[in-house]
């Protein structure tokens, strides 16, 4: 069973190549946001630690998270950003590690996939036999933003601008898969790796 890490910027298209694994191999998908959505229940004491830290208004009428009032909070500040990661990730990785052990007992699957937009930075590559990074050039990225989730210029540039560069992803990956194109073109490179 091969443990491999998924990582790339905002706008890769990092979810649709997981799907192509997902539907064609034998895989499990780990995302670590929605490992960081599953851990944001109400009245959970990460959701408490959460609105100590940055108020009430971080906090919906259901008592979950307000995610985009968050987003909004820490892409603007690097403090409480850096804040935020080391209150949440810790969590987060624990439990993929939890995940991951489980799976490996089951040995049902030929592959783990872990995506994580905070890969490197929160040492997810520690328990991975290798690393891809996902990659498409930066005016698709910025038009599947725009078009998928509705982003303006100037959040784009804030998100893009709190990630590490493509050069530095480069550098720490085994592997990089060219999302720029159709799914074809990402297949066939998946179909190498595979």
């Amino acid at each position: 069973m091969r443990i491999i890490g998924i990582t790339g910027g905002v706008g890769c298209g990092k979810s649709t190549v997981l799907n192509l694994i997902k539907n064609q191999y034998n895989a499990y998908i780990i995302m670590a946001d929605d490992i960081a959505k599953s851990l944001y229940k109400p009245g959970s004491s990460l959701v408490y630690k959460i609105s100590q830290e940055f108020g009430e208004g971080c906090i919906s009428t259901d008592g979950s998270v307000n995610r985009n009032y968050l987003a909004d909070i820490i892409f603007d500040d690097d403090d409480k950003r850096k804040l935020l990661n080391s209150i949440v990730h810790p969590l987060v990785k624990k439990e993929i590690i939890k995940i991951i052990d489980e799976l490996k007992r089951e040995n049902s699957f030929d592959y783990i996939f872990v995506e994580a937009a905070l890969f490197f930075e929160e040492h997810y590559e520690e328990f991975c036999d290798e690393v891809w990074f996902i990659t498409a050039d930066i005016n698709i990225r910025k038009e599947r933003l725009k078009t998928d989730r509705g982003y303006t210029d100037e959040k784009i540039s804030l998100i893009i601008n709190s990630q590490m560069s493509q050069d530095e992803y480069i550098k720490k990956c085994d592997h990089v898969i060219d999302n720029s194109g159709n799914l074809s073109y990402t297949q066939s490179q998946l179909v190498k790796l595979l």
